[in-house]
């Protein structure tokens, strides 16, 4: 049942997706595993509509909320000196935190993948210009309106080849 964060880890390997990833995460407040998401589940013939997307973004809105956002700002906060001297236990832990809010990402996105069988099937000649729409239709439905050159350049990444 890991087949998704099998598929995201190599996925966020490939030439241009962690930076478009980042890109929506850091300047436009997505939910990067949420995104990897549609485009894994499109790509395996899951048509990310409406009613699939607002339980996706629901689900993940509280992962984000009550355990990732949190555990990614103590990270952020840890990576500069609290104090004098605090260096090596400091970045230790900083390290421990970062290990356990990337576990927070896999157990969101292991639910996630369970969702795929509540979604449409989606003729396989369909589904690379599904990744789009799916992408369109979560970022709307996590933030309302979307960024069109940025998940563009999210789904040419993710298709390619």
């Amino acid at each position: 049942m890991a087949e998704f964060w099998d598929w995201a880890v190599d996925a966020y390997s490939r030439e241009g997706v962690a930076p478009a990833c980042l890109r929506l995460q850091d300047d436009h407040a997505q939910n990067v595993p949420l995104l990897l998401w549609g485009a894994w589940a499109s790509l395996h013939g899951v048509r990310i509509d409406a009613a699939l997307a607002a339980r996706a973004v629901g689900m993940s809105r509280v992962w984000a909320d009550e355990v990732i956002v949190p555990l990614r700002r103590v990270r952020q906060r840890l990576k500069a000196a609290l104090h004098d001297g605090d260096e090596a236990g400091r970045l230790a832990l900083r390290e421990r935190v970062k290990a356990v809010e990337l576990d927070a990402e896999k157990t969101l996105m292991l639910q996630l993948e369970a969702l795929v069988s509540a979604g449409s099937v989606i003729p396989r000649e369909c589904r690379a210009t599904a990744v789009g729409e799916g992408l369109i239709a979560l970022y709307r439905e996590w933030s309302g309106g979307d960024d069109a050159e940025v998940l563009s350049e999210l789904t040419q990444a993710l298709t390619k080849g």
